[in-house]
């Protein structure tokens, strides 16, 4: 597919990367060279120099030929007339970023005036991903398939666990908790692991299966799954605001630390439940006094990923909160994760699963469509949901007889709204979704598991 990317961000330059990576052709603008030059430089792709919102330049990038066009600069009005330009010009399919939460409120109204295909934005979504992990603190990470009914959950294996030195079948049988694992991740490699698997210390495990029963494989190892019950935040930028939304509206209590008093004053107005403190987040006696050591949660989301870095590593030395931070640059991400950091999120990741799994949906919307795509381990596994939307090789036959591709492992099954754990038995039938971890990347069609089809 040709697409062309507006904006050399962060956001931008990942996109750019990881879709020219997927096999497609690839052009980005942006008005500053230097920022052209270095996506140019690193990837395989074309770059331009220009305003991606002048028809001129979309034209010379190629809009009348293109299948889609991504708009990311850091402005939301510039995104959206880039995409009604392209819309006009080329009749292409567009995505915007777009932060504002004053837009956010109208998102529907304005992707369907626009005529948008997709609309992101990462600071909710990161939200989102951080509200989950604080649903269940003791969880790295959680992500959620079929509209919330089955959940990934990440979570790494302590001393003295009673999965440590245990294959996985002895687990599932001892456990009788209706989950899988499906990815282990020790150290630098990564493994989709079968039931004569044995766990170690220090492994990272991710788990599926429908929310209940992963809550009751966790409750059984004797893992805490109760919710944190108060969260200090230092920073009240965008993200901020959609967390501390979801975080009152649950009843969670929120105490933030922001340095510019006209926030301040505005956060105050907006969510008087919660208790705003104007002061510079990195003073450390400031976070003492205003009781960070005794917080439940603590979420570091300054402009800065030193000083996000910094205050969960201080978080960490006083309390015992689960930490959440957020990280923009992931050019050190090896040694982030070495640091301990809790929950580490990082916005540009989230953005470019989504955009990935449209993508790939656009590719492909008859036999079975991406409905969900995750990424983990610096993108060496991909989890996916593909909806089986009419009769292939895969439809009807028992999964022992279905002859998979090498690292692939089906995870769960949506059957009419039933979870299930599939075993040799279990058939797949038109109708379902079906998740399944591989360390495959790029798979466009539930047909694409099969070893030969």
């Amino acid at each position: 597919m040709q697409i062309i990317v507006v904006g050399c961000g962060n956001v931008g330059t990942t996109l750019a990367e990881q879709l020219s990576r997927e096999g497609h052709d690839i052009t980005v603008i942006d008005v500053k060279s230097e920022a052209v030059s270095n996506v140019y430089n690193n990837f395989d792709i074309m770059g331009m120099v220009g305003n991606g919102a002048s028809h001129s330049i979309q034209k010379e990038a190629g809009i009348e030929e293109a299948d889609l066009l991504i708009a990311v600069t850091g402005s939301d009005e510039l995104n959206l007339l880039c995409c009604l330009i392209a819309k006009k010009a080329g009749d292409c399919h567009t995505i915007a970023r777009v932060r504002n939460p004053v837009y956010s409120r109208e998102i529907g109204f304005i992707k369907e005036e626009l005529g948008l295909s997709m609309v992101i934005n990462p600071e909710d979504a990161a939200a989102m991903e951080m509200v989950r992990v604080l649903k269940f603190p003791s969880a790295i990470k959680i992500d959620t398939f079929s509209k919330g009914k089955v959940e990934m959950v990440k979570y790494k294996i302590e001393d003295g666990s009673d999965l440590c030195n245990h294959s996985l079948k002895s687990i599932s049988e001892k456990m009788k908790c209706n989950v899988l694992i499906c990815v282990v991740e020790r150290g630098d490699e990564v493994f989709i692991p079968d039931g004569n698997f044995i766990l170690r210390a220090k492994d990272e495990i991710s788990v599926v299966g429908s929310t209940k029963n992963t809550m009751l494989f966790f409750k059984k190892l004797g893992v805490p799954t109760t919710r944190a019950k108060d969260v200090f935040i230092v920073g009240g930028g965008e993200t901020s605001y959609y967390l501390m939304s979801q975080l009152i509206a649950m009843g969670i209590d929120v105490k933030i630390v922001e340095k510019d008093k006209q926030r301040c004053a505005m956060l105050s107005e907006l969510f008087p439940q919660a208790m705003i403190i104007w002061g510079d987040g990195t003073d450390r006696d400031l976070l003492l006094e205003e009781g960070m050591p005794q917080a439940g949660a603590f979420v570091a989301l300054t402009n800065f990923d030193e000083e996000n870095i910094m205050l969960s590593l201080f978080a960490r030395s006083v309390s015992k909160a689960k930490l959440i931070t957020r990280v923009h640059r992931i050019k050190y991400d090896e040694i982030i994760e070495e640091l301990n950091l809790g929950t580490v999120i990082y916005p540009k990741y989230i953005t470019s699963e989504m955009i990935i799994q449209y993508v790939r949906g656009m590719q492909n919307s008859i036999g079975s469509n991406v409905e969900t795509l995750y990424r983990l381990d610096n993108n060496q596994v991909e989890v996916l949901e593909f909806k089986v939307r009419e009769i292939s090789p895969v439809v009807g036959t028992t999964l022992h007889d279905l002859k998979l591709k090498p690292n692939i492992l089906l995870c769960c099954i949506n059957h009419m709204g039933n979870i299930i754990t599939p075993s040799g038995q279990t058939r797949i039938m038109v109708g379902d979704t079906v998740i399944l971890a591989t360390t495959i990347t790029g798979l466009q069609d539930i047909k694409d598991i099969l070893a030969m089809h």
